[in-house]
């Protein structure tokens, strides 16, 4: 995922995450500079998601804003 584009869009991106996988709380999506792999692993013990799948559903995201 691009840092700089991800950092632009965060706050767009974290409604819709929070839309998409309702458990999800501000305090779990928040997103430090260096923190991706900790926001993923909250995301995932969240979701039961997969890391790629999580990835690349924020890059499916970043793509539509």
């Amino acid at each position: 995922m691009d840092d700089l584009r991800f950092k632009g869009k965060w706050n767009e991106l974290k409604g819709r995450a929070k839309q998409e996988w309702a458990d999800l709380t501000d305090d779990d999506l928040l997103y430090e500079e260096g923190k991706e792999d900790e926001l993923y692993g909250k995301i995932q013990q969240k979701t039961g998601k997969a890391k790629d799948e999580i990835r690349n559903w924020f890059n499916q995201q970043l793509d539509k804003l």
